[in-house]
């Protein structure tokens, strides 16, 4: 009997030990799955989804976003690249900044801008508005503080952004563009609540990143996007896709629109 006795005693240490030292649950990662353009509201996630850290690829940070590596940031040193005389042809920023339809009175960020290549095209055509020029490195402000001196150019406005926040006022903003600089983000959940709160209500984001559904398309995988890779991550910010224009040689040209309150 007191064997008996013994043997029950253990099985239960046994089991709750084995319940307290059980690995905990892996938190699932799978995402929602794109739907067509449409006008009715997406659904917003409750949370944002959470970031993974995995062994980092030659081109990324090893943190991942919905299933995407983030790619390492294009530092002030490739400033050359930016302002590269083939841009034209390859890319046909004219043709891209033509689409972004905007009213003279506008007020647009462009987030990313760095040397700001487009900040001072597009400020032309918002003469009664501004352009303001968002980026997380000062090296970028001071050479776009330097060319608009010399251009004489008044209405763009250099503003350093952290890395998890564009820090501009909410309701203050037409609209935001972002040139190839989002797939970059090292906090793009936080990024985009921020541009959430900062876009008025009618407020919408040009999305202009590199196709990833095109091999042709000469750039490294992690500084592609697809369309249904942006729709998930914005619609997880409560936006959904408007349009996509695609008539750039290269790049997507995505409208994005607020259609929820953000998580």
């Amino acid at each position: 009997m007191k064997r008996l006795t013994l043997l029950i005693i253990l099985c239960v240490i046994g089991g709750v030990a084995a319940y307290f030292l059980r690995p905990p649950a892996t938190p699932t990662t799978d995402s929602p799955t794109s739907s067509p353009v449409t006008s009715e509201p997406t659904p917003v996630a409750t949370t944002p989804p959470a970031y993974e850290m995995r062994t980092a690829s030659a081109d990324g940070i090893g943190k991942f976003y919905m299933g995407r590596e983030i790619a390492h940031v294009m530092g002030h040193p490739a400033i050359g690249w930016l302002e590269r005389d083939e841009r034209e042809r390859e890319e046909a920023p004219s043709r891209a900044i033509a689409a972004l339809e905007l009213r003279p009175t506008d007020v647009i960020a462009d987030i990313g801008a760095g040397s700001g290549y487009y900040s001072f095209r597009i400020a032309e055509k918002v003469p009664q508005g501004k352009v303001i020029a968002v980026d997380i490195q000062q090296e970028m402000l001071d050479f776009l503080a330097k060319r608009a001196a010399e251009l004489q150019v008044t209405n763009v406005q250099g503003h350093l952004g952290a890395i998890d926040n564009i820090q501009l006022p909410e309701n203050s903003l037409d609209a935001a563009l972002m040139v190839d600089a989002y797939h970059e983000f090292s906090h793009p959940a936080e990024m985009l609540q921020s541009l959430h709160r900062a876009l008025k209500p009618d407020g919408r984001i040009i999305l202009l990143e590199f196709r990833a559904e095109d091999p042709r398309v000469p750039i490294k995988p992690l500084h592609k996007m697809t369309e249904e890779q942006a729709r998930k991550e914005f619609a997880a910010a409560g936006f959904s896709l408007a349009s996509n224009k695609r008539q750039l040689p290269w790049q997507h040209f995505m409208i994005f629109v607020k259609t929820a309150a953000a998580p």
